[in-house]
């Protein structure tokens, strides 16, 4: 069964307006929002004949396929507890605090965490460690969190699309046809100058707080009482060191968290004289000591799967607010549409970069969008004498790059969770991010930037 175009188009309208609507107009909660337009679209497909069992087939695969994703949250909130419990943290923040000038904080943490995701290859990693330790400096040199989000995004995001290590930055050619190191060459017209822009922008937000850790008592108290409560002895590094080098390797990253999980725990009982009930009791709900400074403890107590559940809730229901769609028919409608309608190569990579940023914006899942409509856009290209790597870099500038700013997506709350801070209070601060949409509209339609291949039939 098959939706006809203007069924699939309303269906999109009504689900894309009770979200927005809901999140935005009313502010209500967003994972009840998502299931609300999740079951006015099942509810409209089985009125128009979509039956059951493949909607509800289509959305155990959709689940299925986000369990990875679901354990790697479980898994970052464990680590964080642990490595608050065992200190790593509190040493990173202590030592951020005495070293870093707030003048030139914002660009650091951006460039710290660009190298991390680089060598590395993982947003993910690079925020779920290094980021929770730079956000605790923030807090404590009196920089907006929304500030140094946005710094920490643009450095993990630029490391997960450049880097030869990343499962997108590998996925994304795959998917096209394409060369890894052509792609990645390909990718630095967009990337770049968003890149650069950003780190001007913390340059000058910078400029603000120069001075400030000299005249902070915060600093002060915060340094304190991390010694207080924390033998913070140099050893208690080794964890992320750890992580940063088995993820360089190429090791999975789940059995590399357990392994940095188990390290902090160890420390945990070595160093800070937790018994195993502490340790677990971390594991599960974070570190939850007060320190009875109430800015200290907003630095320390996070953390433990309890943390992430929220978040695993959040992903279900965008699963139940894409898949309908997906069972509904309207992706393939969606793509037959621009086939049958691209006349030139700049109408066809237009449209392709429009579809692929909606469907994203849908779905929230690069391993979704980037398998799916990967490989169906991919002999438009070809069509029209264009090098199917200006695709691959379309499908990153609308996944990679965009997959923070989406609250609903795999990605984007995972960001949102393990900085605490909401999309909406750090996408601004993020420009690389949808820069990159931007500047890819400006080469398209300019023809700067696109690469041509020989028998092009059309502009």
């Amino acid at each position: 069964m098959k939706l006809s175009t203007w069924k699939a188009i309303l269906l999109l309208v009504l689900s894309f307006t009770v979200v927005l609507g809901g999140i935005i107009y009313l502010g209500t909660p967003t994972t009840i929002t998502l299931i609300t337009a999740g079951v006015v679209v099942i509810t409209l497909s089985l009125i128009w004949g979509i039956s059951w069992e493949k909607i509800e087939e289509d959305l155990i695969e959709t689940i299925k396929s986000m369990l990875p994703a679901i354990l790697i949250l479980l898994a970052v909130g464990m680590l964080i507890g642990a490595w608050m419990l065992s200190g790593t943290i509190p040493l990173i923040v202590y030592y951020g605090l005495v070293s870093i000038d707030p003048s030139f904080f914002l660009i650091i943490t951006a460039l710290v965490c660009s190298f991390m995701s680089i060598m590395a290859g993982t947003s993910w990693g690079t925020i779920g460690t290094v980021g929770v330790a730079l956000m605790g400096v923030s807090l404590g040199l009196g920089i907006p969190v929304h500030y140094t989000a946005g710094a920490i995004v643009v450095g993990a995001f630029f490391g997960d699309k450049l880097s030869p290590l990343s499962d997108t930055t590998i996925m994304a050619p795959t998917m096209a046809g394409v060369k890894l190191v052509d792609h990645i060459k390909h990718m630095l017209w967009t990337t770049i100058p968003g890149y650069l822009i950003s780190l001007v922008l913390y340059l000058i937000l910078g400029f603000q707080f120069g001075g400030q850790i000299e005249n902070s008592e915060n600093v002060n108290l915060i340094l304190s009482t991390l010694s207080e409560n924390f033998n913070l002895n140099p050893i208690l590094i080794i964890p992320p060191l750890l992580v940063l080098l088995l993820i360089y390797f190429k090791k999975p990253t789940l059995p590399v968290f357990g392994v940095g999980i188990i390290a902090g725990c160890v420390l945990a009982v070595i160093f800070q004289g937790r018994d195993v009930l502490e340790v677990f009791s971390a594991l599960n709900n974070g570190y939850s000591q007060a320190t009875n400074i109430p800015i200290v403890d907003e630095i320390v107590q996070r953390g433990g799967i309890s943390s992430m559940l929220g978040t695993v809730a959040l992903l279900i229901s965008a699963a139940v607010f894409g898949s309908p769609l997906k069972s509904a028919g309207v992706v393939q409608i969606l793509l037959d549409k621009i086939v049958a309608l691209a006349k030139s190569g700049k109408a066809m990579m237009s449209s392709s970069l429009a579809l692929h940023g909606i469907l994203f914006t849908i779905t929230g899942s690069y391993y979704v969008t980037y398998a799916v409509i990967g490989p169906i856009i991919s002999p438009l290209y070809d069509k029209f004498g264009l090098h199917r790597k200006n695709w691959s870099r379309t499908m990153e500038d609308t996944g990679t790059a965009l997959a923070p700013l989406i609250p609903w997506g795999v990605t984007g709350a995972f960001v949102a969770e393990t900085l605490q801070v909401s999309t909406g209070e750090f996408f601004l601060y993020a420009p690389m991010t949808y820069l990159g949409i931007i500047f890819a509209l400006i080469y398209i339609f300019s023809g700067i930037g696109i690469t041509k291949v020989q028998g092009n039939k059309g502009e």
